[in-house]
């Protein structure tokens, strides 16, 4: 599954440069995240970096999104070579 980021966000700017993907980015209101770009951070590290400095655990799994670690990793590996070509 990728992630969501609720309404419960303070826009406190701590997830988005942690996200290796580039997938939080400001939305209207709060930051949101983009299912295409994120992997919950398979390929970089064990854990979603978002969730762990997040200081409200606004950024749960997202449910209308569901993939299995296997397709994380595929998507992933898509977008390291997206980016390197």
């Amino acid at each position: 599954m990728s992630l969501i980021i609720t309404d419960d966000c303070i826009n406190c700017d701590v997830c988005e440069p942690e996200c290796p993907n580039q997938a939080i980015s400001m939305g209207p209101e709060i930051y949101v995240i983009n299912p295409d770009l994120c992997t919950e951070c398979v390929g970089h590290h064990d854990e979603p970096q978002c969730q762990i400095v997040c200081p409200v655990d606004c950024i749960p799994l997202d449910k209308n999104h569901t993939e299995t670690r296997e397709q994380l990793h595929a998507k992933y590996e898509h977008l390291k070579m997206a980016l390197s070509s």
